[in-house]
């Protein structure tokens, strides 16, 4: 299965955003799904403040598990999560939740927005996908 395939299966088993795309790489850095799923439980929807999209922090934590080691860790794990984020932004013209959902889902009128219009369902898996395509262009 490829990590988009395990993400989506992640995302679609009613995980969040962060939690789909940390569980996707899991494997791959040593960790179980299940403590993939409690480190990114808590990044979705901005840190439920509409802020860095799930997808994006899920990644960046994906970043940080390939080059966050050693003591020089910065001079190559910064520069990858700056690109990622880069790239992310051109692809999506933002990784700022509230822009991307068209919402501020930290307010029950946005949340409640989101859900009546199912943003959720179809902006979300798209974030999820496009997170994952990005770490994969990067080779990560």
């Amino acid at each position: 299965m490829t990590h988009k395939e395990k993400a989506m299966k992640i995302f679609n088993e009613k995980f969040n955003c962060s939690q789909a795309v940390l569980g996707a790489y899991a494997d791959d850095y040593g960790l179980t799904v299940d403590q993939a799923m409690k480190v990114a439980a808590c990044f979705s929807g901005g840190v439920r403040k509409g802020e860095v999209c799930g997808a994006v922090s899920g990644a960046i934590m994906v970043i940080g598990l390939k080059y966050g080691d050693g003591p020089d860790y910065k001079a190559t794990a910064y520069p990858k999560a700056a690109e990622f984020m880069d790239r992310f932004q051109e692809k999506n013209a933002s990784y700022v939740c509230r822009d991307i959902l068209g919402c501020d889902i930290s307010s029950e009128e946005g949340m409640l927005y989101a859900r009546e219009n199912g943003l959720f369902k179809d902006i979300c898996p798209r974030m999820v996908e496009s997170a994952v395509d990005i770490l994969e262009e990067m080779e990560i």
